[in-house]
């Protein structure tokens, strides 16, 4: 398939470049709209030797990911809001045993079972925020077919890379657009595989880091006996109270994610340099935002697009820096308002952030961005 033009879905972007990254297992419950990443799984993965199943919910279906990834295959579940909602505990006990896994959540209307088959984007906070406790997250949000490949690759890259679970967030309507585009060959690729211990290493403990603070993983069947579990715990496994410890290993988990942000940032700045306003956008919303910016670019105003491919952590700096010469910052979502409080919090309030919100079900198109745009600007 590689080097060959595809006209390809979304979901079966995701399904093909997950088993491309390597993925051997994937256990999941269809859920709109997310059911198509499941279905094509099914269909490729026994072609590879790997295993897809389906379980009796969401919560089982996290919990089989976990396992399969501590039993040493790359795994991967897809789902939407309600589903992910399920997931959340789950979440949490990737996190502490640091299992290496990638979540896909299409994003759909709320909250419950809400509008499953229109698009919204109200699960940035829960992304970053849905399981209990301060923990690791790496959120990515891709913005076409052809990144939502990419950039599935580059999650299980991430995930392998620094033994975090990896959450693909994109909406429903990039989850179902047909996009063609030339699929590289695999080869093109920087394929990361986990990092084993060595068995022969007398001084080995199964939660010691590395210079990354990573700790290396144990291959299954070289005959070490692990002690994994969701308590908090010591390099050793066995879980502790002791406050020194418990602290040492919790701030390690969080700061494996800031030693490794040269890995995990990755944003779109465009025409941002002399922009009098920036707009700020992810998903199909930051296509209409682009569509926008082209629109008030040809009547002369100066508008500057910012994009977050990984949500978070969130690209903060990146973002100071795009909005360095704005006057203004208007940031349109699907949503009541998450990600605008996000920049608000970066930015601060030296400068006028306007919030653009929509949670009718339908998507934000560029003329609502233009008309809002162009009030900012007359104020």
């Amino acid at each position: 398939m590689g080097g060959e033009i595809q006209p390809l879905h979304g979901n079966h972007a995701c399904a093909l470049a997950a088993v491309a990254a390597g993925c051997r297992f994937f256990a999941g419950y269809p859920i709109t709209p997310s059911s198509e990443v499941a279905e094509r799984m099914s269909r490729e993965l026994p072609a590879v030797g790997g295993v897809f199943i389906q379980m009796e919910d969401e919560i089982a279906s996290m919990a089989a990911v976990v396992g399969a990834s501590l039993g040493g295959v790359k795994a991967m579940t897809a789902t939407s809001g309600p589903g992910f909602s399920l997931k959340q505990e789950n979440i949490g006990l990737a996190s502490m045993m640091e299992a290496p896994c990638v979540i896909i959540d299409v994003m759909r209307g709320g909250p419950s079972t809400g509008m499953p088959t229109r698009p919204a984007q109200g699960d940035i906070m829960q992304a970053r925020w849905g399981t209990h406790g301060d923990h690791p997250a790496v959120v990515i949000t891709p913005a076409s077919v052809k990144e939502i490949y990419e950039e599935t690759i580059r999650a299980f890259n991430l995930a392998e890379a620094l033994r975090v679970p990896v959450v693909i967030l994109y909406d429903q309507v990039i989850a179902h657009l047909l996009e063609s585009f030339i699929i590289p060959d695999i080869s093109e690729f920087e394929i990361v595989e986990r990092e084993y211990a060595a068995p022969d290493d007398e001084d080995f403990l199964p939660f010691a880091p590395d210079a990354r603070g990573v700790p290396p993983m144990v291959r299954p069947g070289d005959g070490r006996r692990i002690h994994t579990t969701g308590l908090t715990h010591a390099e050793t496994g066995f879980p502790t109270q002791d406050p020194e410890t418990v602290d040492r290993v919790a701030r390690r988990l969080l700061s494996k994610i800031d030693k490794n942000r040269d890995l995990i940032d990755k944003f779109e700045s465009l025409e941002t340099d002399d922009a009098e306003l920036l707009i700020v956008a992810f998903g199909i919303s930051a296509r209409a935002a682009r569509r926008a910016q082209r629109i008030l670019g040809d009547d002369g105003v100066k508008v500057g697009l910012f994009r977050p491919i990984t949500m978070w952590p969130f690209p903060e700096d990146q973002l100071r820096a795009a909005a360095a010469g704005a006057k203004a910052v208007l940031v349109p979502e699907m949503n009541a308002g998450q990600l605008v409080r996000e920049v608000e919090r970066v930015l601060g309030r030296d400068i006028e952030i306007v919030s653009l919100t929509k949670i009718d079900g339908e998507p934000i198109e560029p003329p609502a961005i233009v008309a809002r745009a162009r009030e900012m600007l007359a104020s």
